[in-house]
């Protein structure tokens, strides 16, 4: 079983000829409003490649808290520690989209969850002692982020951090982390490196394990991807897709990720299960609506 903490939020995604750029309008092609929300994406990429997901998270009494709902029963994640407040709305993410490269950019609000405390989290805890991996990123807040992590370790339970959105964290983060899944970006904003090829993803990645962190992935876009444990290290290619929307594919591998250790495959085979699914979620529009089911995977082996 994996345990994912996260938010959810309904995501407003335009799709146009371009990002505008600050005072500009444009005339876009479409609209989408679909599920979102780094967490939620996750856990949907873990239950439809057939995995048994907890998802936690909060959300509103509301029209998009419904769509949460229906989201995580259609897609068999179970919701039993999904916390609602008639007082608190929703999350929702507004989505900029160039429908010619599939870029994109993203303004969250996080709403209900940013609210979740400790003391709403402590009867969850058994659950997340019991899983084999607990997955989450940093749009909760922080010390209940870092609670659970510690909980998770302390049960030898397996841990991912997707460090999403980057952010200061404190030390003593990397003690309670075995797998650090940064994108490009979020790399470079807790090493201070650029990093535009494998060569300075591998120094990047020397930074990070000093940091504490057991094993590290960097997430390279459309270049690939770069693990490293200190040893031994792996980069791929990505896979070959025509890519339409970007959104939630940094989602959909680390879901990947999470159901590839479940399965206890090598880490080789992990990272390819990982990195095919998050290429196959970017030939489908939008972020939750988007994760791949296992059987779409076949073609691409």
């Amino acid at each position: 079983m994996i345990s994912v903490l996260g938010i959810f939020v309904a995501d407003i995604s335009f799709s146009g000829p371009k990002i505008p750029s600050i005072g500009e309008t444009i005339l876009g092609t479409k609209y989408n409003i679909g599920p979102g929300g780094k967490g939620c994406n996750q856990a949907i990429a873990i239950a439809r490649l057939g995995g048994e997901v907890n998802f936690f998270s909060k959300i509103g009494k509301d029209e998009y808290g419904k769509l949460a709902l229906n989201t995580l029963i259609k897609n068999k994640i179970k919701t039993d520690h999904i916390i609602q407040d008639k007082n608190l709305q929703t999350g929702v993410a507004g989505i900029f989209v160039d429908k010619n490269s599939g870029k994109n950019a993203i303004n969250v609000i996080t709403g209900a969850p940013s609210t979740l405390t400790l003391n709403e989290i402590k009867d969850n805890l058994n659950t997340i002692k019991k899983s084999k991996i607990f997955l989450t990123q940093l749009e909760i807040p922080k010390d209940v982020t870092l609670h659970c992590l510690k909980i998770a370790k302390e049960n030898n339970v397996l841990t991912i951090l997707n460090p999403a959105p980057a952010s200061d964290l404190p030390e003593e983060f990397f003690n309670y982390i075995d797998y650090f899944t940064p994108n490009e970006t979020e790399a470079e904003f807790f090493t201070g490196l650029k990093i535009t090829n494998e060569n300075e993803a591998k120094e990047a990645s020397k930074k990070i394990i000093n940091m504490g962190v057991k094993k590290v992935i960097i997430t390279l876009g459309d270049k690939g991807l770069f693990y490293s444990d200190g040893k031994d290290d792996i980069y791929l290619k990505a896979t070959s897709v025509k890519a339409i929307d970007t959104t939630g594919a940094g989602d959909a591998f680390n879901g990947g990720l999470a159901f590839g250790l479940l399965k206890e495959k090598t880490i080789k085979e992990t990272l390819v299960l990982a990195n095919t699914v998050a290429g196959v979620s970017t030939t489908k529009i939008g972020a939750g609506d988007s994760m791949p089911f296992i059987n779409e995977l076949k073609k691409f082996n």
